[in-house]
């Protein structure tokens, strides 16, 4: 079956083929949480997260009532630099031993735009036991029949937040007065949501007339 553009979708925001409220479980191994960070005020480093898990609810009828969370394993950070993993694991960074998750949490979903299948999604993010409001931009992606008694669909977001406010606290500096690793981090993610479809039970066999 085709996929189909959806009209409004956040992290716990989809017009789904079913007509009544719906949850669907993150696919990691379609999914990424990927974030960008300036080093030295001159280039940009990418980094991800391959460990986490999360879900979304959504009733089409009443999207703002939509709901969707996300857990992440701080241990799980991968910049393709052992060196540079294992200092972001410690306390200058994440202090992975202590804090082993961030966490997200919707709250509310805003300026909706069905025209282009954008909208804002609106939460609390938590890491090392701090939390703040975050807005992610989402935009929409599509919602299919996979062929093996699945439902899935799938969005994109963006979003920043300042390492400072949530006590990322290494602030190395270089001559020029740039820090080694801006306070600005920009998040990109991107999730394949997948539900069980309800199988319809099998009419039973007439019985043969005797």
């Amino acid at each position: 079956m085709s996929g189909k553009t959806l009209g409004t979708i956040a992290l716990a925001l989809l017009t789904t083929l079913s007509t009544h409220a719906a949850e669907y479980k993150i696919d990691v191994a379609h999914s990424s949480v990927l974030f960008k960070v300036l080093h030295m005020g001159i280039n940009t480093v990418t980094g991800r997260f391959d460990s986490f898990q999360g879900s979304f609810e959504v009733d089409p009828a009443h999207v703002e009532n939509t709901k969707g969370s996300a857990v992440i394993e701080t241990k799980s950070i991968n910049t393709n630099n052992a060196k540079r993993d294992n200092h972001l694991r410690g306390d200058d960074f994440f202090n992975a031993d202590s804090f082993p998750e961030i966490r997200f949490v919707s709250k509310s979903v805003r300026n909706v735009n069905m025209a282009d299948s954008t909208c804002e999604l609106v939460g609390d993010l938590t890491m090392r036991d701090v939390t703040k409001e975050i807005v992610l931009k989402v935009k929409g992606g599509a919602i299919i029949k996979d062929g093996f008694g699945n439902e899935r669909a799938s969005f994109s977001a963006t979003g920043s937040v300042n390492r400072f406010d949530y006590h990322l606290k290494w602030s190395k500096m270089i001559e020029t007065g740039a820090l080694v690793v801006a306070p600005e981090v920009r998040l990109e993610l991107a999730f394949e949501g997948v539900r069980k479809l309800e199988e319809t039970p099998e009419k039973p066999a007439d019985k043969p007339k005797k």
